[in-house]
């Protein structure tokens, strides 16, 4: 089992930023948040504008581009983070970030900076404080999508003001390229919070002669591991459902507000909103619960209690009821996110924690790009089959409880792992 950081004791947030290299970890994880939803939506901007009445098919082209190469990328990336010294893998990966800032591999780097700053938490903050760091983790991951959001439309304004000078015409028509500069210097500044963090060295020595490390064998290593692991094998079913779920409201909630609940555009804000309202009311709570709550029964009543929320918002013919289910969505699937990487950081040894959480980015990855691409195919399917049986209902509603049922699948498998590790490590009688 993985031995974090257990100098000191605390509670709440003020105890998990009293560790000075986490506090710098984390503020380098804030500003290169924030400068990557800068750049997310100046990307969907340009490829919009670009597109010339293609808009849909471009913004999905682009997501695929930028998510694509972390699939195949993602688990090296986990073999050289839990060989190489992960301070200047994420230097490395700041620095080609700010250089590749539009560019394919662009995910890859992500994948490998967020998975070398997640396998380091344990050792900077005591074992207790860990559902506490993972939520701060969580804030400054999502947290900084409206200031983001913000940041662009205003470097917009300012790009258009700029490009009334002849010399820097071109700002005028290109507003995006001056948020995607922005975006390139957060992760310069989020490289220089990097180079102050002083990271314990917790690697074993060298390997002889006769074992020289192998790229190969330390992926398949470390794919053993996460397949013959029941905690493991549980996060990852969990989260991978969740947020399948969670991505299928993206592609399908506007349709559903607007045809299912009339709520129009405003109604599927509100939608986004109570989703948001739930993650957020989730990580502050587990911040000072997490001395009360176990792990791994909070998972997986997460899991089960996700998919029922989905289910039920599906359900609903208003649109207050809906919030409130989805509320609930967001609520469950903060917990779930939570949890799930306290798990990990609790139970992996930080020799494989490096592949362990690559191998979860990247499959963070592939469920999200699978929800995206897959919702619309599955609610028109199922809507046309719902209209063959004399079924009176939605496509959309109809997807929306079949994501329900595979979450609570998920949830099913997630459970039966735990029991499988229970089972296993529960001495025979004699």
């Amino acid at each position: 089992m993985a031995e974090p950081h257990t100098q000191g004791q605390g509670s709440a947030h003020k105890g998990v930023f009293s560790y000075p290299e986490f506090r710098r970890l984390w503020f380098a994880s804030l500003v290169s948040s924030f400068g990557d939803w800068i750049g997310f939506v100046a990307v969907i901007a340009l490829a919009t504008r670009v597109s010339k009445g293609s808009g849909e098919t471009a913004v999905a082209l682009v997501l695929s581009a930028r998510l694509l190469p972390g699939f195949f990328l993602g688990p090296i990336a986990g073999v050289l983070l839990d060989r190489l010294d992960r301070r200047r893998v994420m230097l490395a990966c700041d620095a080609g970030r700010a250089i590749v800032f539009a560019s394919l591999f662009l995910e890859a780097l992500s994948i490998a900076w967020s998975s070398a700053k997640e396998a380091t938490v344990p050792n900077l903050v005591p074992y207790d404080q860990l559902a506490s760091a993972n939520s701060l983790s969580i804030a400054a991951a999502y947290g900084t999508f409206p200031l983001g959001t913000l940041a662009f439309s205003l470097l917009a304004k300012v790009a258009e003001g700029v490009g009334s000078i002849d010399l820097l015409s071109n700002f005028r028509t290109d507003q995006e390229s001056l948020a995607l500069w922005a975006d390139g210097l957060t992760f310069i500044l989020s490289a220089f919070l990097v180079a102050s963090v002083a990271f314990p060295r917790t690697h074993p020595d060298p390997r002889p002669e006769a074992e020289k490390p192998n790229a190969f064998r330390d992926l398949r290593e470390g794919l053993k591991f996460i397949g013959s692991s029941p905690r493991v094998r549980a996060v990852m079913l969990g989260i991978g459902a969740g947020l399948f779920g969670g991505g299928m409201l993206v592609p399908l909630g506007a349709t559903f507000a607007r045809e299912d609940l009339g709520g129009g555009s405003a109604g599927f804000g509100a939608l986004i909103s109570g989703l948001g309202f739930g993650v957020a009311v989730s990580v502050l709570g587990l911040s000072f619960l997490q001395k009360r709550l176990r792990p791994e029964p909070g998972f997986i009543w997460a899991v089960f209690a996700a998919a029922a929320c989905i289910s039920l918002g599906a359900t609903s013919s208003s649109l207050t009821p809906a919030v409130i289910w989805v509320a609930g969505l967001g609520l469950c699937a903060g917990a779930v996110y939570v949890l799930g990487f306290t798990i990990l950081q609790q139970n992996v040894d930080d020799a494989l924690r490096g592949r362990t959480f690559a191998t979860l980015y990247t499959l963070i990855r592939v469920c999200l790009l699978l929800a995206f691409t897959l919702a619309p195919l599955l609610s028109r399917l199922l809507g046309s089959l719902a209209l063959t049986v004399g079924l009176n209902v939605s496509g959309v509603r109809c997807a929306l409880w079949m994501v329900g049922l595979i979450i609570a699948g998920a949830g099913l498998l997630s459970l039966l792992s735990l029991r499988d590790e229970t089972v296993a490590s529960t001495p025979a009688a004699t």
